[in-house]
């Protein structure tokens, strides 16, 4: 059976028993509460499982989730784009819980990362005012930090994509240690 492109909260409910689900956000925010049973394949990792979900995809129906749906959506495109069929959870682990469902946290997960919109907003409020404040104090020319963070993020509306979130991902925070993801793809491997 082919799954659809998106489902809604109720419908993954019902399903979660018979889906992979794979959990696309970085590792701190995949400690801070995800879909019960979800694997953790940050979206920059995908390529390099590409293997092991084609054949979880053989197996049967797959469900990408991440905070909003928009990173999901990404993955799946990249998934589709692979030959490999796979859903998205219409607005992402935060309409999951807003609906009432249960989010489950690794064992020992001392503290979880912010999300990564958070992170982008504090990392672009706080370079957009460095640039102001710098330009008031130091030079006028300051000033284009905070022109260029705004050009950056209306690139990023109008794209649907985003630059600082693909370089926050790259910090040891947001990073999975190797061991982890293979450690996933095993799990995954033995669906």
């Amino acid at each position: 059976m082919t799954t659809p492109t998106t489902l809604g909260t109720g419908e993954a409910s019902t399903r979660l028993h018979e889906l992979t689900v794979l959990d696309v956000r970085t590792p701190g925010e995949y400690a801070g509460g995800h879909l019960p049973g979800a694997l953790n394949i940050p979206l920059e990792q995908i390529q390099r499982a590409l293997p092991d979900i084609r054949q979880a995809a053989e197996r049967g129906d797959v469900l990408v989730v991440c905070a909003s749906g928009a990173r999901s959506e990404n993955a799946c495109r990249l998934l589709a784009d692979n030959g490999i069929a796979t859903a998205t959870l219409s607005g992402g682990t935060g309409a999951w819980a807003a609906d009432g469902h249960d989010l489950h946290r690794p064992e020992g997960a001392a503290r979880s990362t912010w999300g990564m919109e958070r992170q982008v907003r504090f990392t672009a409020g706080t370079l957009v005012l460095l640039g102001l404040i710098l330009g008031l104090l130091v030079h006028p020319a300051f000033q284009l930090l905070s022109a260029g963070i705004a050009a950056g993020l209306v690139f990023s509306a109008l794209t649907d994509t985003c630059g600082m979130a693909a370089l926050l991902a790259k910090l040891p925070h947001n990073r999975p240690r190797a061991a982890d993801l293979d450690n996933t793809l095993a799990k995954l491997r033995s669906r």
